[in-house]
């Protein structure tokens, strides 16, 4: 069944048709939880608190684009309001090796290995990653990453921009880029 008469049917309060747009999207946004927070036990918090989000809200949703921005745009303001509590998350090695290491689809980024990549990740500013993760695991356009993080296209881009000089640094070996 097609999304948006999912969504239309969970509206009107068909829990069947709420389950299984939850179940379809949820690989989708555990995956990108598990991305930005580096951290599993809160990706599955954050998961789960924004499925609740959605159940609660599901009425508050406006059809402009795929469900599953809602809920990434849902679990973005979570975890940003987990910063904002907790001031800083402290990131441990140890759950690094246990993200998810899934559809990258740019050269710069599969060039990295693996654990390398989760390194880098962690180094990057949030505010930066996110953008990151969002624009090439995820494929979202400048516009959706825009409305999902709810600034300027300017912004976005230039986020992307020092993410990427990051990732090219890394791969050099340290070596600055022009």
């Amino acid at each position: 069944m097609e999304e948006h008469l999912l969504v239309k049917m969970a509206k009107r309060q068909d829990k069947k048709a709420m389950e299984k747009l939850l179940q379809s999207n949820y690989s989708i946004l555990k995956g990108y939880l598990l991305k930005m927070t580096l951290n599993p036990t809160l990706a599955d918090d954050l998961t789960q608190e924004t499925m609740l989000k959605a159940v609660l809200n599901i009425s508050k949703y406006e059809h402009r684009g795929k469900f599953s921005t809602w809920l990434i745009t849902i679990g973005t303001n979570l975890h940003r309001d987990q910063l904002r509590k907790n001031k800083r998350l402290v990131y441990s090695e140890e759950h690094m090796e246990l993200v998810d290491h899934h559809n990258i689809e740019e050269e710069f980024i599969k060039k990295i290995e693996y654990g390398n990549l989760m390194k880098v990740l962690k180094e990057i500013p949030e505010e930066k990653r996110v953008v990151l993760i969002l624009k090439h695991y995820y494929d979202y356009s400048y516009l959706e990453i825009a409305e999902i993080l709810d600034c300027p296209i300017g912004t976005i881009r230039s986020r992307l921009h020092y993410a990427i000089k990051v990732l090219q640094k890394t791969m050099k070996g340290g070596e600055d880029i022009e």
